[in-house]
C-alpha cells in the first residue's frame, strides 16, 4: 500500500521528492527521550521518516517537566518511551514504530545494532550507558550523532557539531572522551556540544540511580535545541546535504 506523503508537501518544496523519498525508507533510532531526545524524536518524526526506534527505561518525574517533551504535570511515573510513542504515532500515523522500554545494557544494545538503522541520535545523559551505546555503534560502524551536555548552559546559538576530539568546555564531554580512549577510540564520533562556559555553581549531587551521580542546573529550551541540531544532522547525513 502506498503512503500517504502528501502532509510532508512543505518538506518536499525545500528537500525535493528524491529526498523526502529516502528519508520515508530510512530507519532511525533515537536512544534516550529526555530533553534532547524527545525534541530530537519528535524532529525525526516530522521530517517523514519512515521507520524509528526509541529506546528510554525510565518514567516521567516532576522535576523533568521544565524540559521534557514527555513531561506533563498529568503523567508523573508513566513510561517517557509510551508517551513517545502515542505522540510520534499521531504525528505520522504510517510510520514504523519500535519501543524500547528499557535501560541500555549491552545485550540489547547488540539487538538493536543487528537492525542495522541508517542512523543513531544518542541522547543518552548518564556515562556508562552513553559509553557502552557509543562503543558497540562505532564498532558496528553504524552513523551516529551524540549529544553532550546541556545542563549548565544557556545561549543556544553557541552550539557546534564536531569530532568528539574538538571538544572544549563541556565537563560531560570531557567525561565521555576520557572514557572512550580507554577502549581506543580517541575520534570517529560527532557530537552536538556547546563551548559556552558552564555554571558550575548550578551542579548537584544525585542519589546515583541510573548511573548519574551529579546532574547540572538545565534551562526550557537549551535541551530542545540540543534535540532538534541532533536530528538536523541526522536527517541532512540521510539525504546527503
Amino acid at each position: 500500500m502506498t503512503k500517504d506523503i502528501s502532509w510532508l508537501a512543505r518538506t518536499e518544496l525545500l528537500i525535493g521528492k528524491d529526498a523526502l523519498l529516502k528519508l520515508t525508507a530510512s530507519h532511525v533510532v533515537v536512544v534516550g527521550l529526555g530533553g534532547v531526545g524527545s525534541y530530537a524524536a519528535e524532529f525525526i518524526a516530522r521530517s517523514g521518516v519512515g521507520r524509528m526506534t526509541i529506546i528510554d527505561g525510565d518514567v516521567v518525574d516532576p522535576t523533568n517537566r521544565n524540559r521534557q517533551l514527555p513531561a506533563l504535570a498529568t503523567n508523573h511515573g508513566m513510561s517517557k518511551a509510551m508517551i513517545m510513542e502515542e505522540r510520534l504515532k499521531a504525528i505520522n500515523p504510517e510510520i514504523s514504530l519500535t519501543v524500547v522500554k528499557e535501560f541500555i545494557n549491552p545485550e540489547m544494545v547488540r539487538q538493536q545494532l543487528n537492525e542495522k538503522p541508517d542512523y543513531i541520535i544518542d541522547a543518552i545523559d548518564s556515562i556508562t550507558p552513553k559509553i557502552t551505546f557509543i562503543q558497540m555503534a562505532y564498532e558496528s560502524k553504524l552513523p551516529l550523532v551524540s549529544s553532550m551536555g546541556a545542563g549548565a548552559k544557556l545561549d543556544p546559538t553557541q552550539l557546534k557539531v564536531v569530532d568528539i576530539s574538538k571538544t572544549w568546555n563541556c565537563p560531560f564531554a570531557q567525561q565521555i572522551r576520557k572514557n572512550l580512549k580507554k577502549l581506543g577510540i580517541a575520534k570517529g564520533i560527532k557530537v552536538v556540544f556547546s563551548p559556552e562556559n558552564p555554571n558550575k555553581e548550578s551542579l548537584m549531587l544525585t542519589d546515583g540511580k541510573n548511573f548519574k551521580k551529579s546532574a547540572y542546573g538545565t534551562i526550557s529550551y537549551l535541551p530542545a535545541v540540543f534535540g532538534a541540531v541532533a536530528a538536523s544532522v541526522a536527517i541532512r547525513d540521510l539525504i546527503g546535504e
